[in-house]
């Protein structure tokens, strides 16, 4: 087991709180961020997006809500490369092609298996997808505004691989763009990213406001962060899509969670 450790200050201001995720750590070859327990406005301000076109805030981002998450976690610095996935599934789905690049073309089923490998593997039953909440939490990074970095779609270049509309492109080499305060690549664009919850359109009306897990059941589940394929309104932190759990696509993949007991 690889337990290389390394230390980075990734610092962001929250009212008057300082949240701060100050540990890198590698396990079984996957490099994580340790993100603080903390709380922040989950969703999108209705009142402030629509004063943008280019923000599209949708029903299912509303209303924006606090929401608060008491433990510490760690989660994947970048999306799982086709490298680790195959050395856990000793085969690569891909559509993309290269060791560097994230795997794609699994479903929300086949993370599943990946994940019950991993923890056997490793002897431990700690890793698992991200809840939508903690996705949400560790992408804003502290930040109030549309995407991790600001509000100014020209930065988003900087940021993320995006906007290929359908008319040619694919993935990339994870951690070719910058990271957010946190230290994580990616969170915006190249693939979206199944993270645990189901789907309910509507779950943001009740949704606790402690650690939520989504709904109990459903039809769709939930992947995050827009994709290499994807226009920029897409790629705001707020926005929430869905899909089929058995769904296969080349610009949907993952990152891992590692729980802290």
């Amino acid at each position: 087991m690889n337990n290389r450790y390394s230390i980075a200050c990734f610092c962001a201001l929250w009212g008057s709180q300082i949240v701060m995720a100050a540990e890198m750590k590698s396990f079984d070859g996957i490099r994580f961020v340790k993100i603080e327990a903390g709380c922040f406005n989950m969703g999108q301000d209705k009142q402030t997006s629509l004063q943008d076109k280019e923000r599209q805030t949708t029903a299912n981002e509303l209303p924006q809500h606090n929401v608060c998450i008491s433990t510490p976690f760690y989660i994947g610095e970048a999306e799982i490369t086709q490298k680790q996935w195959e050395d856990v599934m000793g085969a690569n789905p891909s559509k993309f092609k290269g060791m560097y690049r994230p795997v794609e073309k699994v479903s929300w089923h086949d993370t599943q298996l990946f994940i019950e490998k991993l923890n056997a593997q490793a002897k431990t039953d700690t890793y698992r997808l991200p809840t939508e909440a903690e996705w949400e939490y560790a992408a804003r990074a502290g930040t109030k505004t549309v995407y991790a970095f600001g509000d100014d779609l020209k930065s988003l270049q900087d940021y993320a691989w995006f906007g290929n509309e359908g008319y040619g492109g694919d993935t990339h080499e994870t951690g070719q763009k910058k990271a957010n305060a946190w230290g994580l690549v990616d969170i915006h664009g190249n693939v979206w990213e199944w993270v645990q919850d189901w789907y309910d359109p509507q779950y943001y009306q009740n949704s606790p406001a402690n650690d939520p897990k989504g709904p109990q059941s459903g039809q769709y589940k939930i992947y995050r962060g827009g994709s290499w394929i994807a226009k920029p309104p897409l790629l705001r932190a707020a926005v929430r899509y869905s899909g089929l759990p058995a769904t296969k696509s080349g610009d949907i993949g993952f990152r891992l969670v590692r729980e802290i007991r």
